[in-house]
């Protein structure tokens, strides 16, 4: 009996629990909304990286000096997780792979610097299979257009062009979290992350790894380099770099520093050989002995008097084209006047190339005030070409914005101590002594007034004796911290390129 009592009441027990879970069911299929299902859950977890779409991989061909190439392209994004397994950041970025290669084809990791830059400006500025047409003088962002690019660096290596977080479409699911990348260590880790998960999703390990970045992104591929060695176990075959950022001792240094000076001054006295016509290698080479010789010294002590002092401004004064009233007024010191004196026709230089002046916005201010010529005026096109070419061409459709530049990264960004601390010298001793097959890459604009050459010179001939030596390269080219802007000068810098490329087979 008891038995039987028990029986009872495990089957009423069981038709309860039926009849309930059903009519969960049922209210479930009346109310849709009443709970989300786990799809749903996922996809309102990802915040605005829901507007991302999946990876577009497309087919194309393009005529080379070396021939037609064919190849595929991909415009995604690459996944990073926290600790929950919940998605915490998405990285985007644009691969081109060419057809028919071998399985140790060189493989090079592209980004711009800033930091807060997209990779936008080389990607369709120098070494993407598209490029962006400035005009004959590389400066007129009206008429802008982009066309095949015969001297892209597909012809020799595949690509993959990386945004960091913050810029392009690179986002946090999180918009505080974003801030956790921004900083010198943090930035490199996640380029390093990104580059291995690229690696081993396209079986790419047997590839020779090169980094190549611009301005900051000369010094943060530096640093990537060694974070793909110490937490990912890649190591880098070499780094291009153009108009890097080394040492931010001299980049942000003091104005009134006599070595900072004499670093700047043959640029400045590029810049005016450019304007008067007379730009030869003899005359720059005068002007960069003066600047390490008798400029060095001279300024290193009190400002030169009398005729002594007439006859040492008036020589700065004929290397830069200032006026010679400007020239002892700032007492040798000529970077800042540079930009607002230069020219008395009512002109003001850009920062990013001195060759290039427009009309001054602020005529009736003494200092230079307001956006720079190229960097706001010419170069902000990229980010529109990248938005349009992307959806068109690559078929990576979104409503997110593209950000070419970003000043919330720029102004949040963590120098770890100060800027003036930043240095990348270590990490090239280090990458030059462990590794005898490691070579540098170095490309710099004469007329860059915002990393000029004589700096990267400077730091390069302080690093010591490695052998084999001739590993590190400096090359320059007329043009300013984009020299890509200049015709002649992507296509010299791209052909020296592949020649360091087909260095290290």
């Amino acid at each position: 009996m008891k038995t039987t009592s028990l029986l009872r009441l495990a089957l009423a027990m069981f038709l309860a629990g039926a009849l309930g879970s059903a009519a969960a069911q049922e209210a479930h299929k009346a109310d849709p909304q009443a709970q989300p299902n786990r799809v749903e859950q996922h996809e309102a977890g990802k915040g605005v990286l829901r507007l991302l779409p999946g990876d577009a991989v497309t087919d194309h061909l393009i005529d080379t000096a070396k021939g037609r190439l064919a190849y595929t392209a991909t415009a995604g994004t690459l996944a990073f997780y926290d600790q929950s397994g919940d998605q915490s950041a998405a990285v985007f970025y644009t691969a081109y792979v060419a057809k028919g290669a071998s399985a140790n084809r060189p493989l090079t990791f592209v980004f711009n610097g800033g930091p807060g830059a997209a990779s936008a400006f080389l990607h369709l500025g120098l070494v993407g299979p598209r490029i962006l047409d400035l005009g004959p003088d590389g400066h007129d962002a009206a008429t802008a257009a982009l066309r095949d690019n015969p001297d892209t660096w597909l012809a020799f290596t595949d690509l993959v062009l990386i945004d960091p977080i913050g810029t392009g479409w690179s986002r946090t699911v999180k918009p505080d979290d974003a801030k956790h990348f921004w900083s010198i260590g943090a930035d490199a880790d996640s380029f390093a992350k990104a580059i291995a998960l690229y690696v081993a999703k396209n079986n790419r390990a047997a590839s020779p790894k090169y980094l190549f970045g611009e301005s900051y992104g000369g010094f943060r591929a530096a640093k990537v380099a060694r974070a793909l060695e110490r937490d990912q176990g890649i190591v880098t075959s070499g780094i291009v770099m153009l108009s890097p950022m080394l040492e931010g001792w001299l980049t942000f240094g003091d104005d009134e520093s006599a070595l900072r000076a004499a670093l700047q001054l043959p640029s400045l006295a590029a810049a005016e050989l450019e304007r008067k016509n007379a730009f030869n290698p003899a005359a720059l080479a005068d002007a960069e002995k003066f600047a390490m010789t008798d400029f060095l010294t001279t300024m290193a002590g009190a400002p030169p008097q009398g005729a002594a002092g007439e006859a040492f401004f008036g020589r700065v004064a004929q290397l830069t084209g200032l006026p010679l009233d400007v020239m002892t007024q700032a007492r040798g010191f000529v970077e800042n006047a540079f930009v607002k004196s230069l020219r008395r026709d009512g002109k003001i230089v850009s920062r990013y190339d001195a060759t290039f002046a427009v009309d001054d916005p602020y005529p009736e201010l003494r200092a230079a005030r307001g956006p720079d010529p190229i960097l706001d005026g010419v170069s902000r096109a990229y980010g529109g070409a990248m938005a349009s070419y992307a959806r068109n061409e690559l078929g990576f459709k979104t409503e997110m914005t593209y950000t070419l530049l970003s000043s919330q990264v720029t102004s949040g960004w963590d120098w770890h101590g100060g800027r003036l601390q930043a240095s990348a010298e270590d990490d090239l001793r280090t990458l030059l002594a462990f590794s005898p097959t490691f070579r540098l890459l170095i490309a710099h604009g004469y007329s860059d007034m915002i990393t000029p050459y004589g700096m990267t010179r400077y730091a390069l001939d302080h690093l010591p004796p490695m052998a084999p030596p001739g590993r590190a390269q400096l090359k320059l080219y007329r043009g300013g911290h984009m020299l890509y802007l200049d015709p002649a000068s992507r296509k010299a810098f791209s052909a020296d390129a592949a020649a360091f490329y087909r260095a290290g087979e």
